[in-house]
């Protein structure tokens, strides 16, 4: 027992880590698929569009890639990938810094899904219009990006706080 007291520091950071890259990769996988399944649709009308449909399909997966990115971070930061192994309370903070990356992008990949499909509908009717799709699916971004940077600030400033 006394040997996972002392290791519950590296527990709560590494279920941070694993909780970072497991929802938003499911989200980006969901959300990919989704648009993928819409664009489908329009590749088989047009072959044309491919190369238009592709990118709207793409952006839902960039939430899965900053998991990633945090993930690693933390790894780095508690020792597995150079660094120091966490106390508890520092343990317990590093899983808290995952936590805005893990739940908004988890969802910011769904819902983008659901503006890029729009935009890909958008383009199966109006091919020059697909720039506004991809705006409008960016927009969504905005908020996974927002998240990638608190869990990143704050799992720079965990060290610094001495715990």
């Amino acid at each position: 027992m006394e040997g996972f007291v002392e290791n519950l520091g590296i527990i709560f950071a590494l279920a941070g880590a694993a909780l970072a890259t497991l929802f938003p990769g499911l989200g980006s996988a969901k959300g990919v698929g989704m648009v993928g399944e819409a664009a489908a649709g329009v590749v088989a009308e047009d072959p044309s569009k491919f190369s238009k449909v592709l990118i709207l399909q793409l952006l839902p997966g960039t939430q899965g890639i900053y998991g990633l990115l945090t993930a690693f971070l933390l790894l780095t930061q508690i020792g597995l990938l150079g660094g120091e192994t966490p106390s508890v309370a520092a343990g317990i903070c590093y899983f808290m810094a995952c936590l805005p990356i893990t739940v908004v992008g988890y969802l910011s990949a769904i819902k983008q899904a659901k503006t890029a499909a729009a935009g890909v509908a958008l383009v199966a009717k109006k091919p020059e219009q697909q720039s506004k799709g991809m705006i409008l699916a960016a927009m969504v971004e905005t908020y996974a990006v927002f998240a990638l940077l608190i869990s990143i600030l704050a799992l720079f400033s965990i060290g610094g706080l001495g715990i």
